[in-house]
């Protein structure tokens, strides 16, 4: 077992609305610079992009009514990495949640900068889509 995290931001839009405008692989560019570095190109079921640290290949859940946004990422070795995301009713707005798990190996300020890239990340999620 993996230690995990799970951050989220709420957000001041109607959670079915919110997902709907966010679940499509093609809009994680616009806020997610910790996934991708620059646009999605379908290749099959899969997406491929220019990651941070190289090119990736990411899975993404199909569209649904619960609000489920999961990722799985293959940074080229051949080990996926889950990002469970999801997006939930808060009131009359809603929250958006993603669990960041510690990869084998991660040290401790590795595993840190991760955190800070996640937050950052919800936080353009949030301003992207407040406007």
């Amino acid at each position: 077992m993996l230690p995990a995290r799970t951050f989220s931001v709420t957000i001041n839009r109607d959670w079915q609305a919110l997902y709907e405008m966010i679940w499509r692989p093609e809009f994680f560019p616009k806020w997610a610079s910790g996934l991708v570095d620059s646009g999605l190109r379908q290749d099959g079921d899969h997406w491929v992009a220019d990651g941070p640290e190289g090119p990736i290949r990411i899975g993404f859940s199909p569209h649904n009514v619960f609000g489920v946004m999961d990722h799985h990422v293959d940074q080229g070795d051949g080990v996926k990495i889950h990002v469970p995301m999801r997006v939930i009713e808060n009131g009359d707005g809603a929250e958006v949640m993603l669990t960041l798990f510690r990869q084998p190996g991660m040290d401790d300020e590795r595993f840190a900068a991760d955190i800070k890239w996640v937050n950052r990340d919800l936080k353009s999620l949030k301003a992207l889509v407040e406007r």
